[in-house]
């Protein structure tokens, strides 16, 4: 009784929440269209709707296929696939990202299943950094986002890579066990597949379709707030504009399926700062860090993170002056 008592209290709560908005909205439909209708709101709607009309279907393709390989292709897979020599393992698995068509938030639970059934750490680490970057929708969307910059798809591919494999090396090399705590069990272990492929897919769309609509929303602001003069200030300095979306890239938190066309926005910027924020934002931001503290500690993410932003920028940079 007295939990259906609480329910009832929090379904009449929100139902007052709610009729108490629509009020506020209808009382202030005058200001709120009289605001909608200024040339820089509309700047700033165009530009959010573009963004995201052009990504969401990228991204629900993404999740639905990243939920069926996560769910339906066992973990035991890639650990059988994979070479017994850890230094041979990295590359192989950092390839094999490329069969994972899903964002980052699918890399981590997937990198931890692999830690746990057996996989080298260093194998696993590639795979969850080279997943979200190189994987068939990600690169397909980062051709629609940049129709006239074909180069830019391989420049995506060969930059993530390059940073997956190196940052595994460096694991195998420099990284200690204590510093990585062994994965939890993932909380739909136990269900049957169909309730963890929804669970999954439920989950994915909450967390990737809300830092998409957060990534649209600040690209549209940057564009049509910031002062034109401030971003051909950042953008005609090399280092500054490099520096600057590889921050921005961390910040936005944006999912892989959709950045290439927030990317794709800021005109400003050369396509090697722009390759820079596709590099950086799938393997470190802060969603992302977030994820990865939960998954394998905290220690463990306060050391991999910075390591892996530099290196991302690196990266990205050496491949953008050899292929753009």
């Amino acid at each position: 009784m007295d939990t259906k008592s609480t329910e009832s209290k929090s379904a009449d709560t929100k139902s007052l929440v709610l009729i108490v908005l629509l009020l506020v909205l209808v009382v202030l439909q005058g200001p709120i269209r009289g605001a909608l209708s200024a040339p820089v709101m509309q700047s700033w709607m165009t530009v959010f709707v573009a963004v995201l009309v052009q990504a969401l279907p990228f991204l629900v393709l993404g999740v639905l296929l990243s939920a069926a390989i996560a769910v339906f292709v066992p973990a035991s897979f890639f650990a059988r696939a994979l070479p017994k020599r850890p230094a041979l393992a990295v590359p192989v698995a950092g390839m094999a990202g490329a069969v994972l068509p899903g964002c980052e938030c699918a890399s981590v639970p997937v990198a931890g299943a692999l830690v746990r059934r057996g996989v080298t750490p260093a194998a696993a680490l590639a795979f969850l950094l080279s997943a979200p970057a190189i994987n068939p929708i990600v690169l397909t969307a980062t051709a629609v986002a940049f129709p006239r910059n074909p180069e830019m798809v391989l420049a995506r591919f060969v930059g993530s890579l390059l940073v997956a494999c190196v940052m595994g090396w460096l694991w195998q090399r420099l990284g200690r066990t204590d510093w990585l705590r062994p994965p939890e069990r993932p909380h739909h272990e136990g269900q049957g597949k169909g309730a963890a492929f929804w669970d999954s897919v439920r989950h994915d769309v909450m967390h990737a379709g809300g830092f998409l609509v957060i990534g649209a929303m600040a690209a549209a602001t940057l564009k049509a707030v910031a002062p034109a003069s401030w971003l051909r200030t950042a953008a005609d300095n090399p280092l500054v504009a490099i520096l600057a979306l590889a921050v921005l890239a961390v910040l936005l938190s944006i999912c892989s399926e959709a950045d290439a066309f927030v990317a794709a926005s800021l005109t400003q910027f050369s396509l090697t700062a722009k390759l820079v924020f596709l590099v950086v934002g799938p393997m470190i931001d802060l969603k992302l860090f977030a994820m990865q503290a939960g998954t394998f500690g905290r220690g463990f993410a306060l050391r991999f993170a910075p390591a892996t932003f530099a290196l991302a920028i690196v990266g990205a940079v050496l491949t953008g002056a050899v292929l753009l």
